[in-house]
């Protein structure tokens, strides 16, 4: 029987109190695809970070093909036949293919004979593995699917037989995830090894060949994936049975609470991220908006949140607080907009949700601190804790201690803290994005279950993620941003992914015409 590819034995790592792997065993088989899976903080990007050279273990040993290996750094790791691809692409994006592959293992000191072997190797990766790229192509005007398959050149080219994948389809579109599992599959083929990591429990179902799930910083369980499920491996990540489907009636939509008409946006530069924008959200209905990651869905956000000001169109808002249109030259404002029942729960709890340095308390206020309920001119901090406490108890939030400062919370924490403190008022419009990003499943099912509570209470719900499945689960109707533009709007009920996939690269027109 062949050796490991990759075997871990024992392996621990702390981070001064915080055990962040524990006595972790790991082998995986060459020539296969082997997930690893946990929530967030269990320990899977520490490993990997071990394995890679980033970080060095405090205690155990890693074999590469049956022999003992030190790995002190990333070039090490090279050395030794391993890759990594990580989930923000490090690319050049004003240099071409062959420009990013060859920098930093140039392989002579004439670039002109550095680049023609370059070239020539590219070729022969080609020809093995079926990866084509133009290797004279700008990379920042390549596509996100393409820019992957730049990164995969990559540490072939450098001679990797086994290649770790940190969150690969985050920003692929389903026909672009499609392409990439063939190339998985052809790289497996030809022998190659492959550890991927990733939250999408139907991916590790489709396309690994073997499972590891790490919960707490331990290795709790090796499964073979033909032989498990989504429902096991859920609950062996957290601990406990998860309802991974999305619980929701019927909708009942009601009046209508915001209308977008004609509005386009530009930016500093004067390139137009949103144009013309037609749609009306109504009480009582979640309306998503599909997309790959940077067609205009966080733009949408800032206008309609009133942090930015569109340049062309109005907006019409409709709640408890009156009706109001807005134009190009209204005065308007973030404040304003929760003034008038407006809420928002940011894309990037760090940047926008939160002020990691503050206390939890301090930032289960921000945007409300001028609330009376807070104290009369000065700030009442007992006031503020007995709300902070009632945000924490009703959302879960732990450690539930609201003088614990806001970067010491989990991702999933931080963001439940942030979903309390904008629902708990209960707004008649509530804008969302990335709900679940960078969250694990518990979190998951519970921020879900309370945004249809919220829905069937009544609120207009505009729902950004860049998570398909989550899409289809919670919205009751659909619109599909590619490039700023709206290439579709449907019934989520009556849609599937391919079609949405379509109509997020699109690309609509082209299958037509094919």
């Amino acid at each position: 029987m062949a050796n490991p590819a990759i075997e871990l034995r024992d392996i621990n790592k702390r981070f001064g109190a915080v055990h962040a792997n524990k006595d972790i065993d790991l082998k995986v088989m060459p020539g296969t695809i082997h997930g690893i899976v946990g929530e967030n903080g269990a320990g899977k990007s520490t490993l990997m970070s071990i394995l890679y050279g980033f970080y060095q273990a405090d205690s155990g040993t890693i074999e590469v093909d049956g022999s003992i290996v030190k790995i002190k750094d990333s070039q090490n790791a090279i050395s030794h036949g391993i890759g990594m691809v990580h989930q923000h692409f490090m690319l050049v994006e004003t240099f071409t293919v062959l420009e990013n592959v060859m920098l930093g293992a140039e392989g002579h000191s004439l670039l002109n004979v550095a680049s023609t072997n370059v070239r020539a190797a590219l070729k022969k990766i080609e020809s093995d593995y079926g990866l084509t790229v133009n290797p004279d192509a700008i990379v920042g005007e390549l596509a996100v699917g393409i820019q992957q398959r730049v990164e995969i050149l990559k540490a072939l080219y450098r001679g990797a037989r086994i290649l770790i994948l940190d969150e690969p389809t985050g920003v692929l579109t389903p026909q672009e995830i499609e392409q990439f599992f063939d190339i998985l599959n052809t790289l497996k083929s030809q022998g190659v090894t492959i550890i991927l990591i990733t939250h999408k429990l139907k991916e590790i179902m489709a396309v690994t060949d073997s499972v590891s799930v790490m919960r707490q910083g331990a290795m709790v369980a090796h499964r073979t994936t033909a032989e498990t499920s989504v429902d096991e491996l859920a609950e062996l990540m957290v601990g406990r049975k998860v309802l991974l489907r999305v619980d929701k009636g019927k909708a009942t939509p009601g009046e209508e609470r915001l209308r977008v008409e004609s509005v386009s946006w530009r930016d500093s530069r004067g390139v137009k991220r949103l144009k013309n924008l037609n749609f009306s959200l109504r009480a009582g209905e979640i309306l998503g908006v599909a997309g790959v990651s940077g067609n205009g869905q966080s733009e949408l956000l800032s206008v309609l949140s009133g942090v930015t000001t569109p340049q062309e169109g109005e907006i019409t808002l409709k709640t408890g607080k009156g009706e109001q249109t807005f134009s190009p030259k209204t005065k308007r404002n973030a404040g304003l907009m929760r003034q008038l029942s407006v809420g928002h729960i940011p894309e990037d709890r760090i940047r926008q949700g939160l002020v990691k340095a503050m206390p939890a308390s301090e930032s289960a206020i921000l945007g409300f601190q001028h609330d009376i309920a807070y104290g009369k001119g000065l700030l009442n901090p007992a006031a503020i804790e007995a709300a902070t406490r009632n945000m924490m108890e009703k959302y879960d939030v732990r450690p539930a201690d609201p003088h614990l400062k806001s970067a010491n919370f989990s991702g999933g924490n931080q963001q439940k803290l942030i979903i309390a403190r904008e629902m708990l008022r209960e707004p008649d419009v509530l804008l969302v994005g990335q709900p679940t990003r960078g969250v694990d499943i518990g979190a998951i099912e519970f921020i879900h279950r309370n945004l249809i509570a919220a829905r069937d209470a009544g609120a207009a719900i505009l729902l950004v993620s860049t998570e398909l499945e989550e899409i289809m689960s919670l919205s009751d109707r659909i619109i599909v941003l590619a490039d700023g533009e709206i290439t579709g709007d449907v019934i989520a009920k009556d849609t599937n992914e391919r079609q949405l996939g379509i109509l997020m690269a699109n690309a609509a027109q082209e299958e037509g015409a094919a």
